[in-house]
């Protein structure tokens, strides 16, 4: 039997980033302090910006 592809959301396309961030991060949720804290900045400096733009510039931000 063919294994499925996952349903994913249209707004991640095809970019291996933004499916990765979908299907490991997106809707899941999050309890460790640190982990919370990150997200917090990462979309304070997304305003205006796609979303895509903060992901590929991630881990420079760490």
């Amino acid at each position: 039997m063919a294994e499925s592809q996952p349903h994913r959301c249209a707004w991640c396309g095809s970019d291996p980033l933004y499916v990765a961030y979908h299907d490991t991060e997106w809707g899941v949720p999050e309890y460790d302090a640190r982990a919370l804290w990150e997200k917090l900045v990462l979309d304070g400096m997304q305003a205006g910006l796609a979303w895509i733009t903060i992901l590929r510039k991630r881990e420079g931000i760490r």
